[in-house]
């Protein structure tokens, strides 16, 4: 058997390790004499996966039993991220609480859809999110889209990992804040190091000592009294204010969209898209809603009571979550508060895992890059942006955040409507092309959808320092309401099927 080479024009191995349908054995990874297959030998001693972006051939997927799917997603949102979110509700967006119930219910519902449905894509193509991207965007206009997702990515898991190392400051002032970072960091990365299966095994359990921790804070704020139901406001105002909490919810349940077949690529070929769906389904809903939902009402509490206020307006969320344990529990709520520091890196091991694929995507050097390496350097830089983020920029670094989420929404209508409209359900899809620029479609109509798309979120986002014009239009004049992933979506999709169109017409690709 001869050794692998990098097709300079496929951007991809070949050789006989490749087969007819563009699938890379494991052992490939490692033959020949090259820093690369050494590397990776290495890295196959100790069970490391090898695998990057590569597609996963059928003899190779048989990751059997969906339940795995479903705990990787209930741990990654068992977390106090998700808490954070349902707290937002009334002292930034001054909403009661049965329409913040109702806001975290139908948001959530919508969001974790397209999370669940392109899930199912894993085991049929054995392609990583990203890469399937290519079937939408293109081969180099994916680069982009891998582009925010690096954003995201790395961003994401700053922002959680400064919330977590607050919570661990929370509970003993002499723990300063980047030693916080780096454990949290240090955690996450060798979990990801491992790569899919241990990613998994790690995510089957973590969320039970977090479940626990969070029915312990349901208890003693329901034993506290302090919950108050704060009455609904009504009109223009009340429509405005539900839409910006909206978009706060959405944008973090949808935002697992661009990792979703990441984590069902060595599910077998024959895997029911159905239970897929469903499993991912019950995976997101349950700890999105149970957690926000105890974040909402928790903040209740700071309307009347002014431990609960002054330990939010404090310390944020460990502070708010330190009213609620410590006083009544002692030592032991300083150590609930610790277990869900902690669970910040179920949070963040997708994240990291994932930032690794849409690094390879960017350029053909950067998938000669072993996945590891680039898990690595990407826990590397997020750390360098926590440590000073934790004490000068941290608000301003989630805002930024929040921006950017509205790519979502653009990616969703542009690969919708060409799954549905251009290429007709799974059967339009030929996955042994995924690494043939020559192939695969063009990608100008989807970039210059992706530019409507973003014309449509500035133009109807409420943020803080920008209102856009049509957003100016819901509620408060000042505030406004924002709409920019509604509009986003829509000026994206339907940008995209008249482009497609003519895209088609020409390049008949």
């Amino acid at each position: 058997m001869g050794l692998p080479e990098y097709d300079t024009e496929t951007g991809g191995v070949k050789g006989p390790y490749v087969d007819e349908t563009g699938g890379v054995a494991t052992e490939s990874f490692g033959a020949g004499n090259s820093l690369y297959a050494r590397i990776q030998r290495v890295a196959g001693r100790y069970n490391i996966e090898q695998r990057g972006i590569e597609r996963v051939p059928e003899y190779e997927r048989t990751d059997k039993g969906l339940a795995k799917v479903g705990t990787l997603w209930l741990s990654a949102n068992m977390v106090v991220s998700s808490f954070a979110i349902g707290a937002l509700a009334n002292p930034v967006f001054y909403l009661g609480f049965v329409d913040t119930i109702l806001t975290i219910f139908f948001f959530n519902i919508l969001g974790i859809l397209p999370v669940c449905f392109f899930s199912t894509f894993g085991p049929r193509f054995g392609l990583r999110q990203m890469v399937l991207s290519r079937f939408y965007f293109g081969f180099y206009g994916v680069k982009i889209i891998a582009f925010f997702n690096v954003l995201a990515c790395v961003g994401w898991s700053s922002v959680n990992v400064i919330v977590g190392a607050q919570l661990l400051n929370a509970v003993n002032g002499n723990f300063p804040g980047y030693a916080g970072i780096i454990v949290i960091a240090a955690g996450t990365f060798l979990i990801t190091l491992f790569g899919y299966k241990v990613v998994h095994g790690y995510e089957a359990w973590s969320w039970i000592p977090a479940f626990i921790i969070f029915l312990v804070v349901l208890g003693e704020f329901a034993h506290s009294g302090q919950f108050s139901n704060i009455p609904m406001g009504s009109g223009p105002v009340e429509a405005g204010s539900v839409l910006s909490f909206a978009a706060s919810v959405f944008g973090f349940a949808t935002g697992w969209t661009s990792y979703a077949a990441d984590y069902t690529v060595y599910q077998p070929a024959n895997t029911s898209r159905l239970k897929c769906f469903l499993w991912t389904f019950a995976g997101l809903a349950f700890p999105l809603l149970f957690t926000e939902m105890l974040g909402a009402a928790v903040i209740t509490a700071t309307v009347n009571n002014s431990t609960y206020l002054n330990g939010y307006n404090d310390a944020g969320i460990g502070g708010l979550l330190g009213a609620v344990l410590i006083p009544p529990l002692g030592r032991f709520g300083e150590f609930c508060l610790v277990i869900l520091a902690l669970s910040i890196i179920a949070n963040n091991v997708p994240n990291i895992y994932s930032v690794s694929l849409s690094l390879q995507v960017m350029a053909r050097w950067t998938q000669m890059v072993p996945r590891f390496i680039w898990t690595f350097l990407a826990t590397l830089v997020y750390i360098a942006i926590a440590i000073p983020g934790y004490s000068h920029f941290a608000n301003v670094l989630e805002d930024f955040m929040l921006l950017i989420a509205y790519w979502l929404a653009i990616y969703q209508g542009i690969s919708l409507t060409e799954h549905f409209v251009f290429k007709r359900g799974y059967l339009g899809y030929a996955p042994e092309i995924y690494n043939q620029p020559g192939k695969l479609p063009p990608g100008i109509a989807a970039i210059t959808a992706f530019c409507f798309g973003i014309l449509g979120a500035v133009m109807g986002l409420s943020q803080p320092w920008f209102v856009g014009p049509i957003g100016k239009k819901i509620g408060n004049p000042q505030h406004g309401g924002d709409i920019g992933f509604e509009l986003a979506f829509a000026f994206a999709a339907i940008s995209y099927f008249g482009l497609r169109t003519l895209e088609f017409r020409y390049f008949g690709r």
